[in-house]
């Protein structure tokens, strides 16, 4: 006699998914997080959602669609996403026409109206990868009344645990905790240096709360990540209003841009490297295969000058000579020979230069 299996009614419910569907970009509120996930409807941005986290199930709010990701830009295309068009900033040098950047009604939030905030694209339906997690379902009034009253409760709970932290006498940093909404559990965020062993803490906060009770620890850049703040540009952190990918930052992205090395200029709040550092890498390191690297000599005329600095945002570069002289030249003036394998500087700007 065969044994009836017990399936699992998750599992089960997705291999009864459709194979097409909409795919969305979803931010999770609490835990900054942005993820991919499927709907068999078209959804626009905004929306409310409960989606499958790695912490369970919780509220989310569709950002855009994301079926055209893997699309590259094409010149000229108004169909992208891109900054608020509708911001002013204080004391700003612009006309009075071009700051109108919109048009709307008297008693209609700029956004929507904003041709930023909402790119005419249409979402397409595409094929779902067995890896794409699907919506679990749309946010009903009922969901965003139960998920501001836990809202409400997550100072007290964060009271609490910062008393039992200090009555075991535990090394750690509370930074914030979190009611999930699709499930009766509690997830506390913390930073440590060092290992932190917190069996009994957990078992006091489940003798208070009563419900299932989860301790993470997370770095000083994912604190950032998840509580945001203000970088020194004056805007949001990048990590929480950008994106939620903690890339890594090296020393040598700040001396490809000539910047200064004082880790006070060049470090965040979090007292890492600047998140910043890493979108203008790629664009520097392109440029500068077109200059001769610092360092090398130039012959012109008849002298050998060597190369001080190279500025690729005002294509000159610097040469310095015996006796304190110092020549600065395009950079349309040199060209790298194939058949002596060196930088060199072109006969016509040599000419011109050297002429009386």
């Amino acid at each position: 006699m065969k044994r009836d299996r017990v399936r699992n009614p998750a599992v089960q419910e997705r291999r009864q998914r459709p194979n097409n569907g909409f795919i969305y970009l979803v931010k999770n509120p609490a835990s900054n997080e942005v993820s991919i996930c499927a709907w068999d409807s078209v959804l626009y941005p905004g929306t409310s959602v409960v989606i499958p986290t790695r912490y369970g199930l919780d509220l989310g709010v569709i950002i855009s669609s994301a079926d055209r990701l893997d699309r590259s830009y094409e010149p000229g295309s108004t169909q992208f996403r891109g900054a608020c068009h509708h911001q002013r900033w204080e004391d700003s040098d612009l006309d009075d026409e071009e700051e109108v950047l919109y048009q709307g009604e008297a008693d209609e939030h700029p956004c929507e109206s904003c041709r930023g905030c909402n790119p005419s694209i249409d979402p397409q339906e595409v094929p779902i990868a067995s890896d794409v997690f699907w919506i679990d379902r749309l946010a009903t009034p009922s969901d965003l009344n139960r998920y501001q009253e836990l809202l409400a409760k997550e100072d007290e709970a964060m009271r609490i645990c910062r008393e039992k932290i200090a009555l075991h006498k535990l090394d750690m940093k509370l930074v914030t905790a979190h009611y999930l909404l699709g499930e009766a559990k509690i997830i506390f965020f913390f930073t440590a240096d060092v290992r932190v062993d917190f069996r009994e803490l957990v078992k006091d906060l489940v003798s208070v709360f009563k419900i299932r009770i989860e301790l993470r620890q997370i770095g000083v850049r994912d604190e950032s990540r998840v509580l945001g703040g203000l970088a020194v540009c004056g805007r949001d952190f990048c990590c929480h209003s950008v994106t939620d990918k903690l890339s890594p930052v090296s020393i040598k992205m700040a001396k490809e841009q000539n910047l200064s090395l004082n880790s006070m200029k060049i470090s965040g709040p979090c007292g890492r490297l600047l998140c910043c550092l890493s979108y203008e890498y790629d664009f520097y390191v392109e440029e500068k295969r077109s200059y001769p690297p610092e360092g090398s000599r130039l012959k012109v005329g008849f002298d050998l000058l060597r190369v001080t600095e190279v500025n690729i945002l005002s294509k000159q570069i610097t040469l310095a000579g015996g006796e304190g002289r110092m020549l600065s030249l395009p950079q349309s003036a040199v060209f790298y020979n194939d058949a002596t394998a060196r930088w060199e500087v072109t006969k016509q700007w040599t000419d011109e230069f050297l002429s009386p």
